[in-house]
């Protein structure tokens, strides 16, 4: 099992790219529901203001 991790000396480059890869995705999730959030905000704001028109 060790010996697949080492993955014949390369296994800190191959594990450590599969870690950064890892790290991006998450921040990518993070700033996707962000930005559906404040996007959700905005069209809520909108509609409201075009109510208020009516």
């Amino acid at each position: 099992m060790a010996e697949f991790f080492h993955m014949g000396g390369y296994g800190l480059y191959v594990w450590g790219s599969y870690g950064v890869v890892a790290v991006f995705l998450a921040l990518e999730l993070i700033f996707l529901a962000r930005r559906k959030q404040a996007l959700l905000e905005r069209l809520t704001a909108l509609r409201e203001m075009e109510e208020d028109k009516s």
